[in-house]
């Protein structure tokens, strides 16, 4: 990594409206950090990244993806979603081996990179042994990427963990804080992936949260997916108890009700929405955007699954933009508080800032600001798709797509650059997930 780069002749959109956005400017990376954003920083001793013609802006940020399952990508795309969760938590799960684990989410985090996804929280619940956890961390840390990696429960006898369950949150995340990730500034930190009240005792789930505030880290929940979770009115269970806070990240809410969604806004809860998989996942309950935009809350966006839909971002925003104005102009909607229609950069926004803010990262990344991490895309728009460029927020998230990222850099090292990852030996990477894939389907209902 060059200690000095310099992006020089993009089109730049900062996401940060104290410094706006520049036709065509430069911006300055040394020791891994944003330096300098200017119109002109003119000449300068350091490494020079040609971007004319090119939409530099933040790295996406993915607040919710179960990347060990990458290696069984759209396996599940026609079933429905009771057979989802059959197929992969509750027949093939427990099967996995850290090595499955391993290509998986290697597999998972490099085609994340491919397609500008700078920061993932990796939504990890395959701790069938620690063996397994250690190969996930190792393999967020082997791709370069900026992860949260949240910590989950084991797929051994899963319903033991999944349905009204009395085990505790395994203990080994104890360990992981003390030996991965002592200190919180590493590209790599921690985070629990919790049951909740939809999964587990009310005495089990509050010591787990407890356990997590006591780590110090933060929690994601999924949360009122499917009418039956909804019907539990989890996030109510958790306001009488008050264990509501800010540091928690509620993953889908479908159908949770208006009251719940008001008591996430009064406590700070953050959103994530996985747009394509809920889409597609019949039953799951209307997308509740509307009802979240109408109580404040601005929701991050997440890949969810691969194995049933397309997990880049490009995807999530025009899919959130679609459903929303879609939804409001076929007067779907109750709110009145929630906005008649949804601009490209509300969207843009929640890819990028909102994610970094359900992370517990926006200090660092999701806008481009002096001092704040290089974590910095750039977008081709000379390709054709996108070329001649008018309007930069709207071509990225109406036109753009994986292809168009040009460059990928994360807190100033560079991993895809002139359309190509960089550093893996990608042939050997394929090799090894086709023949995970194969000894995953190898283990179905008979085997």
């Amino acid at each position: 990594m060059a200690e000095r780069t310099i992006i020089r002749g993009a089109t730049i959109v900062s996401m940060d409206p104290t410094i706006g956005d520049f036709p065509r400017g430069d911006i300055l990376v040394e020791h891994g950090k944003i330096r300098a954003i200017g119109s002109d920083l003119g000449p300068m001793d350091a490494q020079v990244l040609d971007a004319d013609g090119m939409i530099a802006m933040p790295g996406f940020v993915d607040t919710h993806r179960h990347i060990w399952q990458s290696c069984m990508r759209y396996s599940c795309v026609d079933c429905s979603a009771q057979a989802y969760f059959e197929d992969m938590l509750f027949t093939r799960g427990g099967g996995y081996t850290p090595e499955d684990v391993r290509i998986g989410t290697l597999m998972g985090t490099l085609s994340a990179i491919e397609s500008g996804i700078t920061t993932l929280l990796d939504w990890s619940h395959i701790q069938n042994s620690p063996e397994h956890t250690d190969a996930s961390i190792a393999a967020l840390r082997e791709s370069g990427m900026r992860a949260v990696f949240a910590h989950g429960w084991p797929l051994v006898e899963p319903a033991a963990w999944m349905v009204e369950s009395d085990r505790a949150h395994p203990q080994d995340i104890a360990r992981l804080r003390r030996d991965y990730f002592a200190s919180d500034d590493g590209l790599v930190t921690l985070a629990m992936a919790a049951r909740g009240p939809e999964m587990a005792s009310s005495s089990v789930w509050k010591a787990d949260l407890e356990l997590a505030r006591s780590l110090g880290i933060r929690s994601t929940i999924h949360m009122g997916a499917f009418p039956f979770n909804g019907e539990k009115s989890a996030i109510a269970e958790m306001q009488r108890a008050g264990a509501l806070g800010e540091d928690l990240t509620f993953v889908h809410c479908n159908c949770s009700s208006d009251e719940e969604l008001t008591m996430m806004a009064d406590h700070g809860i953050t959103v994530s929405l996985g747009i394509n998989v809920e889409m597609n996942a019949q039953g799951i309950g209307d997308i509740p955007l509307d009802r979240l935009l109408a109580r404040g809350i601005r929701p991050s966006l997440s890949g969810d699954t691969e194995a049933c839909g397309c997990g880049d971002m490009f995807t999530q925003m025009r899919g959130a933009l679609g459903h929303y104005r879609s939804w409001m102009g076929g007067g779907h909607s109750r709110e009145k508080n929630a906005p008649a229609t949804l601009a490209s950069r509300d969207v843009l926004e929640f890819a990028t800032i909102e994610g970094a803010r359900a992370n517990g990262l926006l200090s660092k990344v999701g806008t481009l600001a002096v001092g704040k991490s290089a974590d910095i895309i750039l977008i081709n728009a000379r390709h054709l798709n996108l070329f001649p460029m008018s309007e930069p927020v709207a071509t990225v998230v109406a036109g753009a797509h994986p292809g168009n990222v040009d460059t990928v850099m994360v807190e100033g090292r560079i991993l895809k650059r002139g359309g190509e990852l960089v550093g893996f030996d990608l042939d050997g990477i394929r090799q090894q997930a086709a023949a995970s894939q194969e000894r995953i389907l190898g283990r179905g209902v008979d085997a």
